[in-house]
């Protein structure tokens, strides 16, 4: 071989090189550029001695850099609304909105959730590799520039290194509300509720609009200091919500709770449907049986009024805990 022919061939090589590490640079850029941040429905592990265990096909394509035959995936058609996840490590890595149908025989996908994939070049030399960030298995390949989507890329992946998830739709939160006496405390109680997602205490049953705490303290208004709860009936029912209500007051009391004396600190519940108030009426006949003498009183919703903001999780914000709640937990033992 010549010398200008030997010196044009170093030449292309390392115009190829500078080629290959500027796609490289551009995969990676783009991954970050793109990137989601995810909601994991699954576990990341981290410790490899708790990676999954694979079966021999799985660790064909995964540990052994393999590929699946086209057009036989799990997941080659799949349109459900979901996240991909790692197989061996269940690291999320992509969202069903960024895949779409390239009739190539696999699962593509234009994006991926950010800081979920690695690159490597492929041993062929002319391919990019990707594999799971986490756990370092092999996915499939990257193609750049085919024009199936403005973002020009195609993450070509193995159905088989795979996990789908599908997305459940939130469930709707349900509301109830409560006067227990002061709703600092009663507010402190069922915010430690597991399946409570929030409350927010201020005034009900009164007939002045927009009251202020002076106001209700007057005793001119009508209102109760109520918390107004809102849970997930998938985590918590209405029924405990009501048992905790009667085990966090003295619901014997009929002029206040302790010594907040009032009206405004008597026992209520509100209810704003027929099963509401026959869960409470279950509630309080079975402590009727049990000889308590039970002053809570059944009202149906009105207008809530939000307190002022200096009343709101209280003890949450000045520290402390009830003074004049305490809870009787063998109430329903």
């Amino acid at each position: 071989m010549s010398w200008n022919l030997l010196s044009k061939q170093k030449k292309n090589n390392h115009m190829n090189f500078k080629l290959l590490f500027g796609f490289v640079l551009t995969v990676l850029c783009s991954c970050t550029m793109y990137g989601q941040t995810s909601s994991d429905t699954l576990k990341v592990i981290h410790n490899p001695s708790k990676y999954v265990h694979l079966t021999s096909d799985e660790a064909k394509v995964m540990l052994h850099h393999g590929t699946e035959a086209p057009f036989v995936g799990a997941y080659v058609n799949t349109t459900e609304k979901g996240t991909y996840y790692c197989k061996q490590c269940h690291a999320p890595l992509f969202r069903s909105n960024d895949k779409f149908a390239s009739d190539c025989g696999w699962p593509s996908f234009d994006d991926a959730i950010k800081g979920a994939l690695k690159f490597q070049v492929d041993p062929d030399g002319q391919r990019m590799e990707v594999l799971c960030a986490n756990c370092g298995a092999h996915l499939g390949h990257l193609f750049l520039n085919e024009g199936f989507t403005p973002k020009e890329k195609r993450y070509c992946i193995n159905s088989i290194a795979m996990v789908f998830v599908p997305y459940q739709k939130p469930v709707p939160l349900q509301t109830a509300y409560f006067a227990a006496g002061c709703f600092w405390g009663s507010e402190y109680f069922f915010s430690q509720q597991k399946g409570v997602v929030k409350t927010t205490v201020g005034y009900m049953g009164g007939k002045v609009k927009n009251p202020t705490y002076e106001e209700v303290s007057s005793h001119k208004t009508g209102h109760f200091e109520t918390v107004k709860v809102e849970y997930n009936p998938q985590l918590v029912s209405y029924e405990a919500l009501v048992k905790l209500f009667f085990e966090m007051h003295d619901f014997t009391q009929t002029d206040g709770q302790g010594v907040d004396i009032g009206p405004q600190y008597r026992s209520v519940i509100f209810y704003d449907s027929p099963y509401q108030r026959n869960i409470a009426e279950n509630v309080i006949h079975y402590l009727t049986v049990k000889g308590y003498h039970v002053a809570t009183m059944l009202i149906p919703v009105t207008t809530f009024w939000k307190a002022e903001d200096y009343h709101q999780h209280y003890y949450e914000t000045q520290g402390g805990s009830p003074s004049c709640h305490r809870l009787n937990e063998q109430l329903f033992k």
